[in-house]
């Protein structure tokens, strides 16, 4: 039975035999390449190659007839090319294997110098003439000189196609050729990192425009890392099985790609779409990139978030399944970093208070307005802390929000996703929003949300209450929020007040009533020491009413203390002068 490695020899024999010059003349060597063998005239190697001929004068064996070329360029494929061009026989030069056909011919000391017209000059000539005369041509040798470096490199291949690579893709870029007119991102998109690196540095040389450089780094990410680029919807993770279900060494080239093209960037920030930066800050986290090439990409989306939309945050925020939040840390940089690129921005125009003309940017209420709306999509998640929410939330300056309705919605979704809170961590919750700029809609659910802490519900009604007392209307004005919000949490502690005094006089009552009764059980007593006592008691309610009615806060305020004033008559004998107080 024919063993592979026989096989193997029968074939490269019979391959052989169909191009060797005469089957008259037995072959007397044979030329091994890996598990392939070639039976071969010596005369016919020595005649063009140079190493063949040094092999053969230099060996100790009397008659050599076998000699080993395992580690030739090129592998079996070319040797058996360079074998047909000693023998004469015609083959074909391609842009696919001239590169390993010029590292074979060098190898073999194929040179013009030993011979002339031989294997190096002729896939010169071809390199210079037709490979090299495209972008396409370029690209496709270089690609080839991946498997043949450091050679490839030594013979200046490399370096001639990524100079002709960048100067094609240079000028395709200014005056395009073809369409689509970004055609030559895709050309390039097919190489290796490191040599898709240096055309890229050589075309920022060259003063390539921040946005050419832009479209080719975006092309070669998404063809690269296309499982974790493309495949998404709407920040909801779209699932990806191979993206969830790679080993580690994918894992780790496909971390080290991703710092590479965060590198190539060029300065210019605004150069890369909001979407493609989010996607990519995504991968990172993903694939635990290095701290550098994560804060890269954070200010990158920081300098442009006017321009985010919701589902760009969300990209960043849910796993590629959709299952669960990433870590929030991103998206609390980027949004203060924004926050303080709008105050830097507003000190160095000079305007007297950079708080106020940073929160009354338009750029700045677009973010805020967006920041509400993101809150709102993230509540529901149980892994959602209130101090992650309320850190979110509080970045951005609260003048910057013309109403709080997509905060306010935020919230609600937040305490419906989390029944179980109790009272202060649902007034904790609610401490991010401002009750007093809430839209009429709002208040009017606000004010019947059970959901709600009773703070913010009393804060809804009075508000309300003001406007109607002030003869404002609901659509058109508003009173000063200062005033109205310091007026409101005075007399929300004057309710409070008022409550406990209430209290107090209740339980004084029982205690006199209380009183009473023993000494109505003790007996009748002598008329005069009933007077005494009588006088005595009716003197010590006068003084407490007295001090209560110091300690009235609604003295000065905008209450109706009626009910207090007619208890305490009532048991004073007296009817104190009814006094009528109102909110202006």
């Amino acid at each position: 039975m024919a063993t592979p490695l026989n096989k193997r020899f029968s074939s490269a024999k019979e391959r052989t035999g169909q191009w060797v010059f005469s089957q008259e003349i037995p072959t007397d060597i044979v030329v091994a390449v890996g598990e392939a063998n070639f039976p071969l005239h010596k005369f016919m190697l020595v005649a063009k190659s140079n190493y063949i001929r040094k092999l053969i004068i230099e060996s100790k064996e009397a008659d050599l007839t076998r000699i080993n070329l395992s580690n030739i360029p090129g592998g079996p494929e070319m040797f058996e090319k360079a074998a047909k061009f000693c023998y004469g026989v015609n083959f074909e030069i391609t842009v696919h294997n001239v590169a390993a056909l010029r590292c074979a011919a060098e190898f073999l000391q194929m040179t013009d110098k030993y011979c002339e017209n031989n294997l190096a000059g002729r896939t010169e000539d071809f390199l210079s003439q037709v490979a090299l005369s495209s972008l396409s041509g370029a690209v496709v040798v270089l690609k080839s000189c991946e498997a043949l470096l450091p050679l490839a490199e030594d013979l200046l291949i490399v370096q001639r196609c990524i100079d002709v690579a960048t100067a094609k893709a240079c000028y395709e870029a200014n005056f395009p050729c073809r369409t689509p007119p970004n055609w030559w991102t895709e050309e390039l998109s097919i190489i290796d990192i490191e040599f898709f690196s240096r055309i890229i540095a050589a075309m920022k040389k060259r003063g390539a425009k921040a946005l050419t450089i832009a479209s080719a780094l975006i092309t070669y990410t998404e063809r690269s890392l296309r499982d974790l680029v493309r495949d998404h919807s709407a920040g909801n993770g779209t699932k990806s099985s191979d993206a969830q279900s790679t080993n580690s060494q994918v894992r780790y080239q496909q971390r080290e790609l991703l710092e590479s093209i965060v590198s190539l960037m060029p300065s210019e920030k605004a150069a890369f779409p909001i979407n493609f930066l989010c996607c990519l800050l995504r991968s990172a986290i993903f694939l635990k990139a290095s701290t550098s090439c994560k804060n890269e990409l954070e200010k990158r989306v920081s300098a442009i978030l006017e321009h985010v939309s919701v589902d760009d945050l969300l990209v960043l925020s849910f796993t590629y399944d959709g299952e669960r939040l990433f870590d929030l840390e991103s998206v609390r940089k980027i949004i203060s970093g924004f926050v303080e690129k709008e105050k830097s921005m507003a000190v160095f125009s000079g305007s007297g208070d950079f708080r106020e003309s940073c929160s009354c940017s338009p750029a700045m209420h677009r973010v805020a307005k967006t920041v509400g709306t993101y809150l709102g999509e993230i509540a529901t998640s149980g892994e959602l802390s209130i101090s992650k929410f309320n850190g979110i939330a509080n970045l951005v300056p609260k003048g910057s929000r013309k109403v709080d309705d997509d905060l306010y919605r935020a919230i609600d979704i937040y305490l419906k996703a989390h029944p179980n809170l109790d009272e202060i961590e649902r007034e904790k919750i609610c401490s991010s929003m401002d009750p007093l700029k809430l839209s009429y809609e709002a208040r009017v659910h606000a004010s019947q949300n059970k959901r709600l802490p009773v703070q913010i519900v009393l804060h809804a009604l009075y508000y309300d209450q003001l406007k109607l007392r002030s003869g404002l209307d609901n659509d058109r004005s508003t009173p000063d929020a200062a005033a109205t919000r310091n007026q409101l949490q005075a007399d929300v502690l004057l309710i409070k007040e008022n409550e406990a005094l209430r209290s107090e006089l209740t339980r004084m009552k029982l205690y006199i009533s209380d009183v009473q009764k023993g000494n109505n059980q003790a007996g009748t007593g002598s008329s005069s020491k009933s007077g005494t006592s009588g006088h005595k008691k009716h003197t010590f309610f006068s003084s407490m009413s007295k001090t209560f009615g110091k300690l009235n806060p609604f003295k000065h305020g905008s209450k109706d203390t009626s009910n207090i004033d007619d208890d305490v008559a009532a048991m004073d004998g007296t009817k104190p002068r009814r006094r009528r107080f109102s909110i202006s």
